[in-house]
Parts: structure tokens; sequence; C-alpha cells
């Protein structure tokens, strides 16, 4: 069982708001670290995933790797990783992937459905749970580690 070390819940009034939370998230995630991401579907995982992928520098298209289970980024400095497990059938396929290397230091893996990986893959630093609410969404941050922390942190505007 993971220990929560830090918690916020932020209300994301509209998609600007998001863009915000995943630019404080970024100014933190820029070194790297591992992000699990969970919601329903249409939540907003991607779309903080893609707010936290450009504001660590990428210029362009960030699609939802929901067919081919990971999508990769190289941006000056920073390999990012982004998954999406929905439609993984059986966790075990990760280890034929080689998943392990994705998660080598100094890499940025988000990752949605973490669930549907169970077993494979490593404690994130922070969970960022997404839950649709009126017009937009609340984000609810756990930390579990110092990065985590830290990221947590960052997304409590001053």
């Amino acid at each position: 069982m993971l220990n929560v070390q830090a918690f916020t819940s932020l209300f994301l009034p509209a998609e600007a708001a998001t863009e915000a939370a995943g630019a404080r998230l970024a100014s933190v995630l820029s070194s790297g670290g591992v992000v699990f991401l969970e919601g329903t579907l249409g939540a907003g995982k991607t779309y903080i995933t893609r707010a936290i992928v450009r504001a660590c520098g990428h210029v362009g298209t960030v699609k939802s790797p929901t067919y081919t289970l990971v999508e990769p980024y190289e941006l000056a400095g920073l390999q990012v990783y982004h998954f999406d497990l929905y439609r993984l059938a059986d966790a075990e396929e990760l280890e034929f992937m080689g998943i392990r290397d994705y998660f080598a230091p100094g890499n940025l893996c988000l990752v949605e459905w973490p669930s549907r990986g169970a077993g494979f893959l490593p404690q994130p630093d922070v969970i960022l749970k997404l839950t649709p609410d009126r017009e937009g969404r609340t984000l609810e941050a756990s930390a579990f580690s110092i990065l985590g922390v830290a990221a947590v942190e960052a997304l409590n505007p001053c």
C-alpha cells in the first residue's frame, strides 16, 4: 500500500484552468517522474496530459495512444512517454513491450488507466484523479515521493 505524503483537491472550472494546472505540474516534472492519471472516460486525463507535454516544450499534436499504448515525445533534455492502458488486454503485455525501459530515471511517464497495468508499473510520484464536476472538473492530486510532494505543492496557486 502506498503512503500519501501530500494531497490537494482543486476545482478546474474551464479548459484554461486545466491547462494552467498542467503547466504548474510541468514546472516540477520537467526533469522526469511517474504520473498516474485516473478518472472515467472523458474526465480530462488526456487533456491534462496534453497540457503537461506542451508546457514541457512540445509543439504540435499530442494525441491519445489508445490503440498504440504509448506515444513518445522527444523534447530538449526530456523524453516523455504518454501511456493509455485502457485497451490493454493483459497487464503481462507490458513486460513483453519492455515497459521497464520506458521508466528510466530522467524520463517523464504519464500513465492513463494505470490499474490495468497493476503489478508491472513502478510506484508513481503522483496520482492525478480527475472527475467531471459541473461545467469543469475536480483534480485530486496525491503525492508518493519527494517529487510528488513538489508537484502537489505546485498545483496550489499562490
